[in-house]
C-alpha cells in the first residue's frame, strides 16, 4: 500500500477549521501526521491593556512583545475572565466559567483551616491535564494561585512539572509570600534560589525548551510572571526589598512609574530569551506562543483608552493585551476585532493539538483559530461576569455592555464609548432590559454568589457541602429583575 503524507497546507487547514474528524483519520490510517505545534503561554500578572507598546503605551519599550504581535494576531478586544487574578486562571485552564467552581467565586482566596478544602478540583479535566492525554509534555513556570498541597496543585491538574510559587504574590528577591513564608517550589519541593525572580523564571523557561527540544515531544510550557504585580521592585532594587520584608508585600507607599517601567522592560527581556531559544532549537515555524494578561492594571498601570482597574468590571479591568504568533498558520502583521476572553484559548489550544473538551466538561469559551487564520469573519459573542465586590455584574452582548454597580445600572456602546460615559439605558430600553434578563438567566447556571453574612462562622465541611463544584439544584440566592 502506498501512504501519502499530508500536505502542509491539508494540515493547516485542519487545524484553522478545528476538524478532530480528519485530524484522527491522519493519526489512525498508516500515513504519518504532522507533528503537532508546541505552545508556550505567556501570562503577565496585573498588566494593564496599554502596558505594552504595541498597545499604545508611549514611555517603555516592549521590542519581544511587540515582536510577537508582527509575526502574528494583535487582539483588540481581549477580555478577561474576571477582574482578579485567581478567578481568571480558573477559566483559563478549564475552559469554563470560572463560576462554575468553588476555587472560581472568591478572591482574595480565603485562609486557615476552614478553607483548606478550597482549590482546583485534581479531577477536573484541563488544558494541561487534556494535552498530556493528546501525547504533549506539561510544565508551569510560575504563579498557580489555584489551591495550596497537600490536596491542590499543578502536578495534581495535569502538569508534569513546576517551578514557581504557590500563592497569590511572593517578594521578587526573597520569593516569600504574603505570609513572608518561603514560597518557590520545584515541583512538590520547597527550594531556595538567589536572585530577581522574573529572571529566575526566565532561566527555568529556557531550560525547559531546551530540554523538549532534545526530545522532540510537542509540550505546552505556560510561562505565568507575578511581574507587574506588586511588591513594585525591579531588577537592582535589592534594598526595597528588605524594607518590605518586616511588614507586608502590599504596601501602599512603595513604587513608582519608573519602577514599574522598568519591572516590564524586565519581563520583556525575558519573553525575547525565550522566543530566541524558540529559534536557534529550530522550534519557532511550528510554536504557538500566546502573550496576555490574567486581569486589568493595577496601581501604576496604563487601561486607556478605559476606565476602571483591576476589581472593577469597567473595561479597564477586564481589558487585556493579548497576542498570538504562529508562523506555521497565523498570518502576520493583523489585528482582529474579535471579541475574545481568557477561556477560549482552551478549545483553541486543544484544536491546534488535534483534539477537543472532555464531553462532560464542554468549554463555554470559543475557538478562535477560524477567526485568527482568516478562514471566517469575527463573530458576535455574548459574555457574563460578575463579582461580589460592590455588587458588580457585567455582560457584553454585540458592542453593547450591561453593567451594574451596587445599585447604579447602566447600558453602554464599549466600541463608540470606551470611557463607558454616555448611559444608554433610557435611550435603549429594549436592549437594556434584555441584557439585564439574559444576564440573569445565565447566572442562574452558575454556583450562587458567595454572602459573607451567611458563610461567616461555617466549618470547612458545611461550606465545602455548600460551595461544592456540582451545579446548583435550585436558582441563586439572588433578587430577579423587577418586571417592567
Amino acid at each position: 500500500m502506498v501512504t501519502r503524507r499530508l500536505s502542509r497546507r491539508e494540515m493547516l487547514q485542519t487545524a484553522a477549521a478545528g476538524s478532530l474528524g480528519v485530524m484522527t483519520a491522519a493519526r489512525t490510517s498508516a500515513q504519518p501526521a504532522r507533528r503537532p505545534p508546541n505552545i508556550v503561554f505567556i501570562l503577565a500578572d496585573d498588566m494593564g491593556y496599554a502596558d505594552v507598546a504595541c498597545y499604545g503605551r508611549p514611555d517603555l519599550q516592549t521590542p519581544n512583545i511587540d515582536g510577537l504581535a508582527a509575526r502574528g494576531v494583535r487582539l483588540l478586544q481581549g477580555y478577561a475572565n474576571s477582574a482578579v487574578c485567581t478567578a481568571t486562571r480558573v477559566g483559563l485552564i478549564t475552559g469554563r466559567y470560572q463560576y462554575r467552581l468553588r476555587i472560581g467565586l472568591e478572591e482574595p482566596l480565603a485562609t486557615g483551616a476552614a478553607f483548606s478544602s478550597i482549590g482546583l478540583p485534581p479531577e477536573h479535566p484541563t488544558l494541561p491535564s487534556l494535552l498530556r492525554a493528546a501525547g504533549y509534555g506539561t510544565t508551569l513556570v510560575g504563579k498557580w494561585h489555584l489551591g495550596l498541597l497537600p490536596a491542590f496543585g499543578p502536578l495534581q491538574s495535569g502538569y508534569d512539572h513546576f517551578f514557581g510559587f504557590r500563592g497569590g504574590a511572593v517578594d521578587y528577591y526573597s520569593h516569600n509570600g504574603t505570609d513572608q513564608k518561603p514560597d518557590l517550589w520545584d515541583d512538590n519541593v520547597p527550594v531556595e534560589r538567589a536572585g530577581y525572580l522574573t529572571r529566575l523564571l526566565g532561566d527555568r523557561a529556557v531550560d525547559v525548551v531546551k530540554a523538549y527540544a532534545k526530545t522532540r515531544q510537542p509540550f505546552l510550557l505556560s510561562l505565568h510572571f507575578n511581574a507587574p504585580h506588586w511588591p513594585w521592585e525591579a531588577p537592582g532594587d535589592e534594598a526595597e526589598s528588605a524594607r518590605i520584608r518586616a511588614t507586608s508585600l502590599n504596601h501602599f507607599d512603595g513604587g513608582s512609574q519608573k519602577t514599574y517601567q522598568r519591572m516590564i522592560a524586565e519581563l520583556d527581556a525575558q519573553v525575547g530569551r525565550v522566543v530566541e531559544t524558540l529559534k536557534s532549537n529550530g522550534l519557532a515555524e511550528n510554536t504557538i506562543v500566546i502573550f496576555t494578561s490574567d486581569n486589568g492594571g493595577e496601581r501604576f498601570a496604563d487601561t486607556w483608552p478605559f476606565t476602571g482597574r483591576k476589581t472593577e468590571l469597567l473595561e479597564g479591568g477586564l481589558r487585556i493585551p493579548a497576542v498570538i504568533s504562529w508562523p506555521g498558520l497565523i498570518p502576520r502583521k493583523r489585528t482582529s476585532d474579535q471579541v475574545a476572553i481568557s477561556m477560549d484559548w482552551v478549545p483553541t489550544l486543544l484544536s491546534a493539538a488535534g483534539t477537543a473538551p472532555d464531553p462532560a466538561y464542554p468549554s463555554d469559551g470559543m475557538n478562535l483559530l477560524p477567526v485568527l487564520s482568516g478562514k471566517t469573519r469575527s463573530v458576535s459573542r455574548k459574555l457574563y461576569w460578575r463579582y461580589k465586590a460592590n455588587a458588580q455584574r457585567a455582560m457584553r452582548d454585540g458592542d453593547l455592555k450591561f453593567l451594574k454597580i451596587l445599585d447604579n445600572t447602566f447600558l453602554f456602546n464599549v466600541v463608540a464609548d470606551p470611557l463607558e460615559k454616555a448611559n444608554l439605558k433610557d435611550r435603549l430600553r429594549d436592549d437594556y432590559r434584555r441584557m439585564e434578563r439574559d444576564w440573569f438567566d445565565w447566572n442562574k447556571t452558575m454556583l450562587p454568589e458567595i454572602k459573607d453574612s451567611f458563610t461567616h462562622g461555617l466549618s470547612g465541611d458545611e461550606f465545602a457541602d455548600h460551595y461544592g463544584a456540582k451545579q446548583p439544584s435550585q436558582e441563586p440566592d439572588i433578587p430577579t429583575p423587577p418586571e417592567e
